[in-house]
C-alpha cells in the first residue's frame, strides 16, 4: 500500500480529492494540503527513488509552505465591508 505513494499519479488524485474537500468545507486548510500534494507529484516524477517516510515528511513541509503562502495572500484581501462610525439617526 505504501508503494503507491511513490507513483506521481497517486499524488495528483490526492490533490484532486483534497480540492473537492476544500470545496465542501471552505477555509483554505485543505487547499494547502492539495497544493502540497500537487507539488509532491512533481517531486515524485523528478526523483522517483525517495523512500516513503521522506516523501511524507516532504509532503508535510510543502503543505505547510503552501498554507503559509495562502494565508499571507488572502490576508491582504479586504472583505469590502465598511465600518460605520456615524449613524444617520444620531442628529
Amino acid at each position: 500500500m505504501a508503494d503507491y505513494l511513490s507513483l506521481w499519479w497517486v499524488w495528483i488524485c490526492i490533490a484532486l480529492a483534497l480540492g473537492v474537500v476544500e470545496l465542501l468545507a471552505p477555509g483554505f486548510i485543505f487547499l494547502g494540503f492539495g497544493l502540497g500534494a500537487l507539488a509532491m507529484a512533481g517531486v515524485v516524477l523528478l526523483a522517483p527513488g525517495i523512500n516513503i517516510p521522506a516523501l511524507l515528511a516532504l509532503f508535510a513541509v510543502l503543505s505547510l509552505i503552501a498554507w503559509i503562502i495562502l494565508r499571507m495572500g488572502f490576508r491582504k484581501q479586504s472583505s469590502g465591508a465598511r465600518i460605520v462610525t456615524k449613524d444617520i439617526n444620531d442628529d
